[in-house]
């Protein structure tokens, strides 16, 4: 491999916090609401911005040396918006039930880590460490966001079950791989990113309770919701941007200590955290 693919640490947080899943949910629900609104108003617009703020959002993700917390995380946002896109297409456009693209899509999820793990022998975020690993990092967030879409609304629509209730049950599921990491030592790779599938479908519940009229939804409207959720999310970028309270400090003092090191082990208390190389 050559030096130039090898980053000199993780392309993302050193340390997964509260704070990283509240900004995983947070990213979900915007998603969901921002390409509903969009999709509303004009399906070419929503597309075109869908697919061109993808790609520069991961290119200037891509082009970056270490993590850095506001292009790591448009990146994530702009994710949100195209696997909703993605999985809403594939159900309105060809008319496919989400009974259907909801396994489909955890086949393709399915596949991308056995490709990665075939490849790079680890699925732990803490190796993101080249630009292959990357690669296959972003892939696995993208199948794993329109999974999320396809699994909320198959409960939330299609199953009838509300979009509240919806809340409810994700919120339960998620709090499996927690439990199971706490009290049963259950391998942290897995539970991160089953909890990492979870958050899409509980954000995605959590912001049609509030913008929808049907299904048990408040009606507050999609643009509405995009736009506190937006809000919101510049915030808290923009705090642990300044605060380095997601972990880019320590990434900074690893670095210094040894330029080529992989990054330090997560934090003992940190819930659902990957384990380190």
């Amino acid at each position: 491999m050559k030096i130039s693919d090898t980053y000199a640490a993780a392309k993302v947080p050193a340390q997964i916090t509260a704070m990283f899943w509240l900004l995983k949910l947070l990213t979900t629900g915007m998603g969901e609401a921002m390409s509903d609104f969009m999709g509303q108003h004009s399906v070419p617009i929503a597309a075109a911005v869908g697919i061109f703020g993808l790609w520069v959002a991961l290119w200037l993700q891509l082009r970056q040396r270490e993590y850095r917390a506001p292009f790591y995380w448009f990146a994530v946002m702009m994710v949100a918006v195209f696997g909703t896109m993605a999985a809403d297409g594939i159900h309105d456009g060809a008319g496919i039930g989400y009974a259907v693209t909801t396994p489909l899509f955890a086949l393709i999820t399915a596949g991308i880590f056995f490709a990665w793990y075939r490849s790079e022998g680890e699925l732990s975020i803490h190796s993101i460490t080249t630009k292959r690993r990357e690669r296959f990092y972003w892939a696995a967030v993208l199948a794993t966001f329109a999974l999320g879409t396809a699994a909320g609304d198959l409960t939330g629509i299609q199953l009838n079950l509300g979009f509240w209730p919806s809340v409810l049950l994700f919120a339960g599921i998620i709090s499996v791989p927690a439990i199971g990491w706490w009290r049963f030592d259950l391998n942290p790779i897995v539970g991160f990113w089953f909890a990492y599938v979870v958050t899409r479908p509980l954000g995605a519940s959590f912001a049609d309770g509030f913008s929808k009229n049907t299904n048990g939804g408040l009606n507050l409207g999609d643009g509405t919701v995009a736009g506190v959720a937006l809000l919101v999310f510049i915030a808290l970028v923009a705090y642990v941007t300044v605060t380095k309270r997601d972990g880019s400090v320590i990434d900074a003092h690893a670095r210094h200590a040894h330029p080529l090191a992989h990054p330090p082990a997560p934090h003992p208390t940190a819930a659902l955290t990957p384990e380190a190389d």
